[in-house]
């Protein structure tokens, strides 16, 4: 049941969870941790790891997709981003990485002001489909119905729509909204989208026929959503509704199956633990590979969100540099802190409460046991 708060006499605040305010239970049952399985697959796509890297310029260029792709997992690629808006944007990158924190914000929103040209999205995508790997980028919702034909022409295996939140029900007096349900039939590939932090809306996103749905708004390392909007979503709660509208639409549709993809708040690898311990089929990462040496951010991190021309909800943030994006992911990990090694530390807690595979992990016992690190 749903536990509510008194907040006052005229407001009432439902309990909620973050990843740091649950833990996992070890079960009678122990396992080989290379006898687990994490792999993933969504649509005709598979996958050896659940992992997504996030499509900010601090993580992904085209390169690290191709990496991402060749170590089994998927790399989406901001087709807003700076590679499709420079023929070189090394410079542009080197000049973000070197800005005074004073200065930043205002730097970024000009250098993102250059506009995003269509052939460079074209010829980005072929840089990735060219390597053998699965091809994935993202827009945003309200550069969608501009890009998605470019998009698409260019042979995209799996579309992403992400934005802070993400509705079936946009409503506008100034422009057309995206019809999500209609373009999503109409597009001939499997579309992911988000983010949704509740039931509803989640629900909502289901029944527009996405094959997959970011769960998150405004929880990443580099957002200040919470600051600037007021509006945040623990991430174990979070996810866990989502997972329950997941299981309630299986219901509806006659047995059609939408991925949860908790997309924030999992940037290390306990974090990746627990998203799937409530129910997440795959984690997307941010912060978690900005700290790679070979990520494009140099150390650095920042989102869409930390450049709005308007309104920045986010900031460039310093996540210093571990190891290489392989060691990043599959190890040896130099240290304790959860930041490296994700795939040997979500095998072995996998291992130590006896599942096999990711589906059978979302089962394993949780409980509320807040945590705060020294």
């Amino acid at each position: 049941m749903t536990q509510e708060i008194e907040i006052g006499r005229s407001k009432r605040g439902q309990r909620v969870y973050a990843f740091d305010d649950i833990a996992i239970v070890p079960s009678r049952r122990t396992r080989d941790p290379e006898d687990v399985s994490v792999g993933w697959s969504i649509d005709a796509y598979q996958f050896d790891i659940p992992f997504l890297a996030a499509p900010m310029d601090s993580v992904v260029s085209p390169q690290t997709a191709i990496m991402m792709g060749q170590l089994g997992g998927l790399g989406v690629l901001d087709l807003e981003g700076l590679w499709t808006r420079y023929e070189d944007p090394e410079p542009v990158l080197a000049e973000i990485r070197n800005l005074h924190p004073e200065h930043a914000t205002a730097r970024m929103q000009q250098l993102y002001s250059e506009p995003i040209k269509p052939e460079l999205v074209t010829e980005r995508l072929a840089e990735i489909r060219a390597a053998g790997v699965t091809v994935a980028g993202a827009l945003s919702p309200q550069r969608t119905q501009e890009l998605y034909e470019t998009v698409v022409a260019a042979g995209v295996d799996l579309f992403v729509i992400r934005g802070t939140t993400v509705s079936a029900e946009h409503v506008s007096k100034n422009q057309e909204p995206l019809n999500l349900k209609k373009f999503i039939y109409e597009l001939d590939v499997p579309v992911i989208v988000g983010g949704a932090a509740t039931y509803t809306a989640a629900l909502h996103l289901m029944r527009t026929g996405a094959a997959g749905v970011l769960v998150g708004f405004g929880g990443g390392a580099a957002s200040t959503t919470r600051a600037t909007l007021g509006i945040h979503a623990p991430m174990a709660t979070a996810v866990a509704d989502v997972a329950g509208a997941r299981r309630d639409y299986l219901d509806e549709s006659g047995g059609r199956y939408v991925h949860v993809i908790a997309d924030g708040g999992v940037g290390k690898s306990g974090d990746i633990v627990k998203a799937i311990a409530c129910g997440a089929d795959a984690v997307m990462l941010g912060a978690a590979l900005a700290r790679a040496t070979d990520a494009p951010g140099g150390g650095y991190h920042w989102g869409a969100d930390a450049h709005h021309p308007k309104l920045p909800r986010g900031q460039r943030v310093h996540v210093g540099q571990v190891a290489p994006l392989e060691e990043v992911l599959y190890g040896p990990a130099p240290s304790a802190d959860g930041v490296t090694n994700l795939i040997g530390a979500l095998k072995r807690s996998m291992a130590t409460t006896g599942y096999s595979d990711l589906k059978e992990f979302q089962r394993v016992d949780v409980v509320v046991a807040p945590y705060q690190s020294s």
